[in-house]
């Protein structure tokens, strides 16, 4: 697998602890950077993999009954009293 660099541009302040943390964990900012990244990545994949099933279930119709919406509402409205 082929590398490309480029270039981030980033606060002071977060790029301080950056070094901070890769000097804790004994690994380079670039290495907690593309572990960053790939976090980053897998989970917009995910959240867009979601969004699409959502919106693939909204079209054919898919939806939560009422009375389970209600429940669900109810619940959490009940908590917050």
């Amino acid at each position: 697998m082929g590398t490309e660099a480029f270039t981030v541009r980033s606060e002071s302040k977060k790029v301080k602890k950056l070094d901070k943390l890769a000097l804790q964990r004994k690994r380079s900012r670039n290495y907690l950077m593309n572990e960053a990244l790939d976090y980053y990545l897998d989970v917009q994949a995910w959240q867009m993999e979601q969004i699409q099933e959502g919106i693939k279930a909204a079209n054919d119709g898919r939806f939560v009954s009422d009375a389970k919406m209600d429940k669900l509402f109810n619940k959490y409205k009940d908590s917050n009293s």
